[in-house]
């Protein structure tokens, strides 16, 4: 039994689960011992990406899969619910890979004695996301956990998306002189939840971001020019700037008077000693696109609702390779390090 272990036994953490340094260790530890790892050249386990690819025989495209649990407390929240979020958790990753999602599969794990009516304003929230973005529910499953056993409600989904095999966007595919692009203010989903949670009142009306980025993401086109995209999810900004630098082994630098993060945001992060870079979003993403078509990249996000805010943030380079870089409003230089856990668990 694992009460009967020795003290001194290594035991997961809620900060495992986190999107930082230690998530990566947990992931690391439970895949370690499988033996195939990915299908043919296709992107698998090590790349430690949104996803992974199958390529296809005799085809000029390719399978893009990704799988995604949600623990999210409360269910509902300011701005969304458990559905909207595994609906878009899930649809953004295949979009991130430069893939339209086309298919998701279901699994949703009740506690016994959970309200029909709450259960299915969630999964008409799911479905309807689903449905408005041409995904299909094609399979799932559905468990009931005895009482005392689950906190109400968890998900999981599996999406899957096709993308053309010449069509390389990948996190360790950023290249030294590429634009870092953020469509949008930063850490408003986690920022919405800790205020949620903590009865913070600032007078204001925040909400969760969450979104489907789907329309916004196909309005690139051929995406010509676009290395690397990536939504900041849990560990915010830090943890995907710092998976990009080294898995491409390239140095980031950025400026912190053009990174967008709301007045709100700050405020609640400085109540409670929190950063807002490493604070999660669940309606943005991260471009990393080459000097040539930057300009172009802009443009077409800007025109869509959801990049109007669209902005540079900073620039790859060949210098301080695997680092995150941050240059101050006052001159001064410092390093944007991954969060080793994360502020609050289950936000996503």
């Amino acid at each position: 039994m694992q009460d009967q272990k020795d003290s001194d036994e290594k035991v997961v953490l809620l900060s495992h689960g986190a999107g930082g340094i230690l998530q990566e260790e947990l992931i690391k530890f439970v895949t370690s011992s499988a033996t195939v790892r990915k299908v043919g050249e296709g992107i698998g386990i090590d790349a430690f990406d949104d996803g992974a690819t199958v390529p296809l025989t005799d085809s000029d495209y390719e399978i893009v899969m990704s799988a995604d649990g949600h623990t999210i407390h409360p269910l509902f929240f300011p701005g969304g619910d458990i559905g909207l979020l595994s609906a878009a958790s899930t649809i953004n990753d295949i979009a991130m890979m430069g893939a339209k999602c086309i298919a998701i599969s279901s699994t949703v794990f009740v506690e016994e004695g959970f309200w029909f009516s709450e259960l299915e304003k969630i999964m008409k929230s799911f479905n309807d996301a689903l449905g408005s973005n041409g995904v299909a529910l094609v399979c799932g499953d559905t468990k009931v956990i005895p009482k005392g056993q689950l906190d109400q409600l968890m998900m999981s989904t599996t999406g899957i998306g096709f993308r053309p095999k010449n069509r390389y966007i990948a996190d360790n595919n950023v290249k030294p002189g590429d634009n870092i692009i953020v469509t949008g203010p930063l850490g408003d989903h986690e920022a919405a939840l800790i205020a949620n949670r903590h009865g913070i009142d600032l007078k204001t009306e925040l909400t969760s971001d969450v979104a489907i980025l789907l329309d916004m993401i196909e309005s690139l086109g051929d995406f010509e020019g676009i290395h690397a995209m990536k939504d900041p999810t849990r560990g915010g900004l830090a943890s995907a700037l710092n998976q990009w630098a080294q898995q491409s082994n390239v140095g980031i630098s950025l400026n912190e008077k053009e990174i967008p993060i709301r007045t709100e945001v700050r405020s609640i992060c400085d109540i409670l000693g929190l950063n807002p870079y490493h604070l999660a979003s669940e309606g943005k993403a991260l471009l990393a696109v080459d000097a040539e078509h930057t300009q172009s990249v802009l443009e077409a996000l800007r025109s869509h609702q959801l990049g109007k805010d669209t902005i540079i943030v900073g620039v790859a380079q060949e210098e301080n390779s695997g680092m995150v870089l941050i240059k101050s409003e006052y001159g001064g230089t410092k390093f944007m390090d991954s969060p080793y856990g994360e502020p609050i668990p289950r936000v996503c």
